[in-house]
């Protein structure tokens, strides 16, 4: 044998002796480097969120309250550790995850290639497509395809899914952007749009309180994808860890639970300022 091969063949065999050792070390590297490790080591975790109604919002004595409230503070509780709540703008929520100003957005975010680009999503943990809340005199007699018109003009939370979905199922139309689903509905209230979309229960709760000018025209939801955790990229265990929370308080009915008593019912609507 040359001394060439030789060499290479001393070369491989270590290389193979050292492997699963080396295998070993980068997994354990990897691990602790996960932000679930960086939760555990500080004792608490640091939930992103937008104010929302239902999915986050706050109470009369300013207090948070909510679907999203409920879901983080019954996920720090089984990981053993507090929970800290960090209000943030929803145009800027996914660049502050990024940026590590808080551990996880769980914030009624649904699934999009487009954010998928940027942050790894959990499987969902609630299904929750938008609605078109519509100002009753102006769009009477309007079928779905009336609404894709120059003529037409929607309102939307800027940076948020209806706006998406509006611009992709209503192109012709004009749409407006403001920074709060409040203000969306409130261009429809005052006959400046003619309509906007949101997730329930918003449409309906609206049309129940106003219901001489604003309707839900259709029963139908769209784009019902899903909502999911968020987190930041190259982290195996925190989506390992996330995905099995929601898959055992998926299978004990708790989700649910807690997404009927906030969705479709309205037993929470006295400790909120009504609009």
């Amino acid at each position: 044998m040359s001394l060439t091969r030789r060499t290479l063949g001393l070369a491989l065999a270590a290389l193979l002796a050292t492997g699963p050792a080396f295998a070993q070390s980068a997994t354990q590297a990897l691990s602790s480097e996960s932000v679930i490790e960086s939760i555990k080591k500080a004792g608490v975790i640091r939930i992103g969120l937008s104010l929302f109604t239902p999915w986050s919002m706050r109470d009369l004595n300013g207090e948070l309250i909510g679907f999203e409230l409920d879901v983080g503070r019954a996920l720090a509780e089984d990981m053993g550790v507090d929970v800290e709540f960090v209000p943030t703008a929803w145009d800027g929520i996914i660049p502050a995850l990024v940026s590590g100003n808080f551990d996880v957005i769980i914030s009624g975010m649904s699934i999009t290639p487009q954010r998928n680009l940027t942050v790894n999503f959990t499987t969902p943990y609630a299904y929750s497509g938008v609605t078109i809340l519509a100002n009753k005199s102006m769009t009477e007699g309007f079928t779905l395809e009336d609404y894709n018109s120059p003529d037409v003009t929607f309102a939307a939370r800027r940076g948020a899914t209806p706006a998406n979905v509006i611009a992709e199922m209503f192109p012709e139309a004009k749409l407006l952007l403001f920074d709060e689903d409040g203000a969306a509905t409130q261009e429809v209230l005052n006959g400046n749009a003619h309509a906007t979309m949101a997730s329930e229960p918003t449409p309906s709760t609206e049309a129940r309180r106003y219901p001489d000018t604003l309707t839900v025209p259709f029963d139908e939801n769209f784009l019902a994808t899903g909502e999911a955790f968020a987190v930041r990229k190259g982290d195996p265990d925190a989506l390992n860890f996330f995905n099995n929370w929601i898959g055992i308080r998926t299978a004990t009915g708790w989700l649910k639970e807690r997404n009927d008593y906030w969705f479709k019912g309205d037993d929470w609507a006295d400790q909120v300022a009504q609009k």
